[in-house]
């Protein structure tokens, strides 16, 4: 009978391991990297201090690490078996310091999660980080557009409010041609990003408390 349970005992664990693998292929994760320009950053290009980019506001549908489509009527999907290798607002997160720091327009670039005092602050809000697509069979445009507010931290002054944008269209209907041109797309955007922040750091518009 000890012999007839142990047998019984491995046949169901046997069939349960069996039940717990997963013949789904694994998800494809995809990361984007910042370009940065092999100059360094001039002293009147320089801003005056440090800044530290707070964690980004995600629009609608945008706050999770899947990849978003738009199709031609509107509709928001997203790529199946593909997402970002962190939620969106990390990501941007990430790519803007890595930016930020490459130009070396800053004294220092600090995260969202950063102890350190910073003199200005980089607000970020993700309007749109979408594959858009025209026709269900075209490669879709790579859209990319952030809404910023930059200002002084000590008295919460905000010294500058711009958008910026970029877009690419993918070179084929592959995740991966996607991918690529959202890379291009956010990097246009972030070089604007780069000189409207300095820019108004250093003529500051009327000023104002957010």
């Amino acid at each position: 009978m000890r012999h007839l349970i142990l047998a019984l005992t491995l046949l169901l664990a046997a069939a349960c391991s069996g039940a717990l693998r997963s013949s789904a292929p694994a998800a494809q994760i995809y990361i984007l990297r910042a370009t940065n320009p092999a100059t360094t950053a001039t002293a009147a290009a320089r801003a005056p201090g440090s800044v530290e980019v707070a964690r980004p506001v995600a629009g609608p549908g945008l706050d999770s690490e899947r990849i978003v489509i738009v199709q031609p009527d509107d509709r928001m999907s997203y790529y199946s078996g593909s997402r970002w290798a962190a939620e969106l607002p990390l990501l941007v997160e990430a790519l803007a310091i890595e930016r930020l720091r490459g130009t070396g327009a800053w004294d220092a670039v600090h995260n969202s999660l950063s102890a350190i005092h910073s003199e200005y602050f980089l607000q970020i809000t993700i309007r749109r980080f979408e594959a858009e697509y025209t026709t269900e069979a075209a490669p879709p445009t790579a859209r990319v557009i952030f809404d910023c507010e930059i200002g002084q931290r000590a008295s919460r002054t905000l010294l500058g409010s711009f958008a910026v944008e970029g877009a690419a269209v993918a070179s084929t209907n592959r995740v991966s041609a996607v991918v690529a041109a959202f890379e291009q797309a956010a990097n246009a955007a972030l070089t604007d990003l780069v000189a409207k922040s300095i820019a108004a750091v250093k003529s500051p518009q009327a000023p104002s408390t957010p």
